[in-house]
């Protein structure tokens, strides 16, 4: 393994602090790391490599930047210290020339109907500044602009402590941007209440049709049938109008039901807590179901949508408003704000300037201040996380970006890029984990790691320039310059979905016959309206499983068997066999360990101090009670089947006493996608970004659906996983399913039967239909930016 060098060797007048220029890591054993020691060069740019879990993320993210943050986080005080994320150290023996490090990942933005674009990069706090100074007419400081902050208006008597003591009358008025109507959320909500419950049912019979809302439920029953506010035996449509008022709109009052205190709540409010409090990407799905069926969202009638009070709305710049500001594409608003000549506040318009010019830069332009920041892909959150770094004065900090070319087109990768090498030329240490060759051949150092994935991957297989890993025999390198074939012949349509008319977002009216039984390629630059297109339009519902880049929620509890229910066939199995229970095979039920509660480990708080987790001592980590360790199947207990991986346990369900042809289904299809390394027992949480969408892909596969929705599958995968994405997108559409793919990788376009290009541009520039038909005329029309990439990629 060649070792990084110095770009210069040391001269005896040198002076020692110039000595520290690498990054030293010797030991690392974070997740499947294996005793990893490594020199990485400071102020360089270093990219690291391997297939989808060989541990990149483990590496970069796990141990060089978490240690570093931690680090930081001691050098304040124990008071500050119990506000922020407690952090412990990493495993590994030595970690040397640390500077401090920026992450900027691709965890998606909050999802809060309240974050925005504009919030979320203190692109709206300027802005409201600037109206607070300009706007005319004149209504008050910077909060009556921000739609997060409502009216307030208060008077009464209060006693001042001073000498004597005297009561004084005192009133106190704040002026907020918020519409009253929807709360500065910009959308009202509506119930459908023959969704609720069954109006000729009666409570005690069981009217409810609510998610877990049983009728011998104590918030049901005993709550409702025994307030004394209504008759639980009378069915709902007979109900006296102060009955029904009091059952679904009631103020919230306290009722004493078999000597316990209750609140009383009408179930109106009651259901808005309960399930509108959330935001919808947040919720499960059979609850999601519900709040579509029987919650209907529309545009708040009073601001229009734009959450603004009407104050708001009304003081103006030039004839603009702040919503109207806000809704343009950043790089018209970019153009505008430069038009603001206006001494008074010069150093404000050209930092906000200087903001709106960076996403420009960092190809968002297409965006505008008031998109909700949950709506946007991994790869936009990730670039607007970037805008604050850019015009950043630091210097020899470390930058770690995680996939950054993700939702790019290649056309936008150049940009990406000139980014990362000038954030480099200032001074900085830039860490990328990629799998783009694009990427990859600008560093200045590249790390390999492998041979495998899981248990396979964990060790530095290469270390050196990009010509050296040209050479190498690794996995990356012998797929470096690998190059789809477009296809001799492509499929025939068995028939078309029509779309007539789109006009979601920035789609222009768009006409479009999408092909079926084929694997169709949806392509474009980032912004050019594929999602709209898409998402938007294509009718969702019976016959479409949509595969989307929406993150996996689940704890440390959660791992691959949980989450496709490749469990409950196991503990079905492993209960008939023995005659018991399938609860005791379950480390989150009654089979759990009781010292430690089916977690495994033992945690520790140590409040401002990282918390400490040991292993537990009465079930080794295992998890179950050592009495339900005592039940086989197969001859292996239930925690030897956990540690499995998806291969060995494919073996084991597919023959013998433990065959199980539920649980082997589930397995084949975890397989297919790529994940026979995969242990059944791993933590979700410790999974990488690629192997949880691959895991997602997994478990939509068991839907009945005809037509699969995919969004950027190839997201985390490393370049050799790409042919193996495309047979297993062959094998859908060969089985009768017809494949619409969202992608920008030209392996998977060169593949396709048929392409739909977007463009020309972004934003307002996009949303029309600039090309569709086959990959090989794309190439040879040349006709568009996506045809010229895919001619230079496929050698035409």
């Amino acid at each position: 393994m060649s070792k990084a060098s110095r770009t210069e060797p040391l001269s005896p007048a040198s002076h020692v602090a110039d000595s520290h220029d690498l990054i030293r890591v010797q030991g690392a054993r974070v997740n499947n790391l294996r005793d990893v020691s490594i020199e990485i060069p400071k102020r360089r740019l270093t990219v690291f490599t391997g297939v989808s879990g060989s541990g990149k993320s483990s590496l970069v993210f796990g141990t060089i930047a978490a240690d570093s943050q931690r680090l930081i986080n001691e050098t304040y005080s124990a008071f500050v210290q119990g506000f922020m994320p407690t952090l412990a150290r990493p495993e590994v023996d030595v970690l040397e020339g640390l500077t401090t490090a920026i992450i900027v990942d691709q965890e998606r933005m909050g999802a809060d109907a309240r974050s925005t674009v504009g919030t979320a990069t203190d692109a709206n706090a300027m802005l409201r500044i600037v109206f607070s100074r300009l706007g005319q007419p004149h209504i008050g400081s910077p909060n009556a602009f921000a739609f997060n902050v409502p009216s307030v208006r208060a008077s009464g008597a209060i006693t001042v402590e001073r000498g004597g003591g005297k009561t004084v009358k005192q009133t106190f008025n704040r002026t907020g941007g918020m519409c009253p109507r929807c709360e500065g959320r910009g959308a009202v909500s509506d119930i459908d209440l023959s969704q609720l419950y069954d109006d000729s049912k009666s409570i005690a019979e069981g009217a409810f049709t609510i998610p877990g809302w049983k009728s011998d439920s104590w918030w049901t029953v005993r709550t409702y049938a025994e307030s004394g506010f209504l008759d639980p035996n009378k069915p709902i449509r007979q109900f006296t109008k102060k009955e029904l008022h009091d059952f679904l709109y009631r103020e919230p009052t306290k009722v004493k039901v078999e000597g316990v205190n209750l609140t009383y709540e009408g179930l109106i409010p009651r259901v808005q807590k309960s399930f509108l409090a959330k935001e919808r990407e947040a919720m499960q799905p059979h609850i999601r179901a519900f709040v579509d069926r029987a919650v209907t969202f529309a545009v708040c009638p009073e601001c229009g949508g734009t959450r603004l009070s009407e104050a708001a709305r009304s003081s103006k710049i030039k004839g603009i408003n702040i919503a109207e500001a806000c809704a343009m594409q950043i790089s018209d608003l970019a153009v505008w704000v430069r038009g603001l000549e206006e001494p008074s506040v010069a150093p404000l318009l050209v930092t906000l300037g200087r903001t709106l010019d960076s996403f420009v830069e960092i190809g968002l332009g297409y965006l505008s201040l008031d998109r909700q920041s949950g709506t946007l892909s991994g790869g936009e959150a990730q670039r607007v996380k970037m805008i604050r770094h850019l015009g950043s004065s630091l210097t020899d900090t470390t930058y770690v970006f995680d996939e950054p070319t993700v939702g790019l087109h290649p056309h936008d990768i150049q940009r990406m890029n000139s980014l990362l090498l000038r954030l480099r030329d200032k001074g900085n240490t830039v860490l990328v984990v990629e799998h783009k060759p694009e990427t990859i051949a600008i560093a200045d150092h590249v790390v390999d790691l492998g041979p495998g994935a899981g248990t396979a991957g964990g060790t530095v297989c290469f270390e050196g320039t990009v010509e050296g890993l040209r050479a190498s025999d690794t996995l990356t390198g012998r797929h470096l310059d690998d190059r789809a074939t477009l296809k001799e012949t492509v499929r025939k349509p068995t028939g078309t979905l029509e779309i007539r008319g789109a006009t979601a977002h920035n789609l222009r009216d768009v006409d479009v016959d999408i092909p079926l039984g084929v694997l169709v390629v949806v392509t474009g630059v980032a912004g050019s309206g594929k999602s709209s297109l898409v998402y938007g339009s294509i009718p969702t519902g019976a016959g479409v499983v949509s595969i989307d880049q929406g993150a996996i929620r689940g704890s440390r509890r959660s791992n691959p068997a949980t989450y496709t229910g490749l469990l409950d066939p196991i503990r079905k199995a492993f209960a008939k066999v023995n005659g018991v229970k399938p609860a005791l095979f379950s480390a989150n039920s009654e089979g759990a360990c009781p010292n430690c509660n089916g977690a495994g480990v033992i945690y520790t708080d140590l409040a401002m101090m990282a918390g400490v987790s040991t292993i537990c001592e009465e079930c080794e980590g295992k998890r179950f009670q050592a009495s339900v360790l005592d039940y086989h199947l197969g001859g292996r207990d239930i925690s030897e089947v956990l540690a499995m991986s998806v291969t060995e346990a494919a073996e084991f369900f597919g023959t013998g006493e433990a065959r199980t042809p539920a649980a082997q289904a589930i397995l084949d299809r975890l397989a297919d996608v790529g994940l026979g390394y995969l242990s059944l027992g791993q933590p979700l949480p410790t999974l990488s970004g690629g192997e949880r969408q691959r895991l997602k892909l997994a478990t939509h596969m068991a839907e009945k659906g005809g037509t699969y929705v995919l969004d950027e599958p190839t997201t985390g995968l490393h370049l050799a996983d790409v042919e193996q994405l495309l047979g297993l997108l062959d094998r859908l559409v060969d089985s009768g399913k017809s494949v619409i793919v969202i992608e920008h990788h030209q392996a998977v376009m060169a593949h396709a039967d048929w392409i739909v290009d977007l463009g020309p541009g972004a934003g307002h520039d996009g949303g029309r239909i600039v090309f569709e038909g086959t990959p090989a005329d794309l190439v040879a029309a040349r006709s568009t930016l996506t045809g010229e990439h895919l001619a230079a990629y496929v050698g035409a």
